[in-house]
């Protein structure tokens, strides 16, 4: 029985909901404008709907003006992005991606921070086979984007426990059971035919209904003590319970985010918060249930208040908590003690279990190409091509060559030796803890670099950190070119977030174990001026700080940054 008292906000319908509705279950006119030759691009219209088949349209902005003087289009070109749920993929498919992106991309992957593959640069007419030869790989882009849910995240430490195997498998039953049900991808992409003589009322959404859901919505599990796929930053976090070595549940949290709106306050990014406790078999129920609580309240009119964290907030963390079970027809059990030490990854070679070994790469940025004088891509190429376990791209846009025998791991070293491939061990701490979105030149959205510029920006940071004997401490930071948040920059204990060209607001002060946001702490400010800000920060943290304290603790302990009373510490 649905409470009379939940309602969602009033106002008109955005202008997405109307583009969906009319979209014949995400159909829209995408079969015939992939046809047109006219322009690389297609109406806003389809590209909204493209976006629940995993691509968005882009265009290179380091040409636009050139080409808007020639009186050209704009370059257009799609960024694809591929559903991996656990961020696990073979060696085959590693092969299929870095093929399809020498020949149809730009020549580069993007290891993203939910742990899939993006490939930028495809033009229009490739598109069709892209996806194609994506899904001959078992692999497929539903869903990768869109106001569906995203991309399932697991911790891909292979070697910790057989637990880790027990989890991602669940992450993928979720990723696979919370699928749209629509067959447009199937019919667009995969020229499956629509069944003669079958009414149109095939296509329900038993779920996500014809509208979809107002906003994206994300979902990740994680296994402590290690939390390194951020489970706060998800409007779903599951964070599993172990007890003498067994699986015995999954502590919910609802209601994370990481994107604001610069200048605007009824936008801000919000941890999870915990509400219960439920055995595995039962995450499935749990997860069809919040999301539908969204689907029927959240905000339809305005998207930028349209995620799940503004709807738990408008209508009261308990009066969420008790419509879910009231849907369940069943209740939370109280939730359980666990405990986060960390968010990074483990670099380098570490055993796990079954006598298997595990290597972690450091990926500066998440980027996979060959740069000068370091073949990253062709050496993970002929990685893949003698290796027989598999891949795990990490939330912190790492990979791990998984599963390797012993017999195996000298030939993958000679290849390692060969191409230089790196841990990241010569780098700073600092370095080897940073994660940056894609920005520009191909995010619409950027409002400055972050990709392209955080390496060269860290080269002069590491300078600071050297100077103050910092070089071996983990210190988290993560840059966005916008407010969007896609690289966490709010749970960074040092996070810039994009303003104008050059110019970034800094924050300070997130938890290291990704347990408190971050505050801002100076506005719209370039590097000379941030150099010099952490010039002093560091160097008081050097003389300062207390056995074994985190940066993020120190700047609140010393009173750089002030704490908030519900421990969040984003005011909002």
């Amino acid at each position: 029985m649905v409470n009379t008292k939940l309602t969602a906000p009033d106002g008109p319908p955005s202008d997405v909901e109307g583009i969906k509705e009319r979209s014949n279950f995400l159909r829209g006119t995408l079969k015939e404008v992939m046809l047109d030759r006219l322009s690389a691009g297609i109406p806003e219209d389809d590209n909204r709907l493209m976006k629940h088949h995993g691509s968005y349209l882009q265009d290179n902005r380091d040409l636009r003006n050139e080409r808007q003087k020639q009186k050209l289009e704009p370059a257009y070109q799609f960024m694809l992005r591929v559903r991996l749920p656990g961020g696990v993929a073979t060696p085959n498919q590693w092969l299929a991606m870095d093929d399809l992106a020498q020949r149809n991309g730009n020549g580069t992957l993007k290891l993203t921070t939910r742990m899939t593959f993006q490939m930028h640069g495809i033009l229009k007419w490739n598109m069709k086979n892209t996806i194609q030869e994506i899904h001959a790989s078992l692999m497929d882009t539903i869903a990768a984007c869109g106001d569906v849910n995203r991309n399932v995240m697991c911790n891909p430490n292979p070697y910790q426990s057989e637990i880790h195997s027990e989890v991602y498998g669940w992450a993928k039953k979720l990723s696979d059971d919370l699928l749209p049900r629509t067959r447009a991808y199937h019919e667009i992409w995969l020229d499956e035919e629509k069944v003669a003589g079958t009414p149109e009322i095939e296509d329900v959404e038993p779920m996500y209904g014809p509208l979809y859901l107002p906003r994206k919505f994300k979902i990740g599990i994680t296994v402590p003590p290690s939390n390194d796929i951020d489970v706060f930053s998800q409007d779903l976090g599951l964070i599993a319970i172990v007890e003498n070595g067994k699986l015995i549940g999954f502590n919910v949290a609802i209601g994370g985010g990481m994107g604001m709106t610069h200048g605007d306050k009824a936008t801000y990014p919000q941890l999870a918060k915990v509400i219960g406790f439920c055995t595995p078999e039962k995450i499935y129920d749990v997860a069809e249930k919040v999301i539908t609580i969204q689907r029927d309240y959240g905000n339809r009119s305005v998207r930028k208040n349209a995620r799940f964290k503004y709807t738990v907030d408008r209508l009261g963390l308990e009066t969420v908590k008790t419509e879910l079970e009231n849907r369940l027809g069943w209740r939370l059990d109280e939730a359980r003690t666990f405990h986060f030490d960390h968010n990074g990854d483990r670099y380098g070679w570490v055993k796990g279990v079954q006598g298997k070994w595990h290597l972690t790469l450091f990926i500066q940025g998440g980027r996979i190409a060959d740069f000068d004088g370091y073949k990253l891509m062709t050496g993970l190429r002929e990685i893949a091509k003698i290796h027989t376990g598999d891949f795990r791209l990490t939330g912190n846009q790492n990979l791990i060559i998984a599963n390797v025998s012993s017999q195996k791991k000298k030939k993958i070293n000679e290849l390692i030796e060969k191409y230089g491939l790196t841990d990241g061990m010569q780098y700073t701490a600092l370095r080897r803890n940073s994660l940056a979105c894609v920005a520009l030149p191909t995010c619409g959205l950027a409002m400055a670099e972050a990709e392209r510029y955080l390496p060269e920006l860290l080269e002069k940071i590491e300078a600071i950190v050297d100077a103050n004997g910092l070089r071996d401490d983990e210190i988290t930071i993560r840059m966005t070119g916008c407010p969007n948040g896609c690289a966490r920059p709010a749970l960074g204990e040092i996070g810039f977030i994009g303003k104008a060209p050059g110019k970034y607001n800094m924050y300070l002060g997130a938890a290291f174990d990704g347990s408190r946001l971050s505050k801002m702490y100076r506005e719209n400010i370039g590097e000379e001026a941030i150099l010099s800000e952490l010039n002093v920060l560091f160097s008081r943290f050097a003389k300062e700080r207390q056995e074994g304290e985190h940066f993020g603790d120190f700047v609140i302990r010393a009173g750089i940054i002030e704490a908030t009373t519900d421990g969040t510490n984003f005011h909002h």
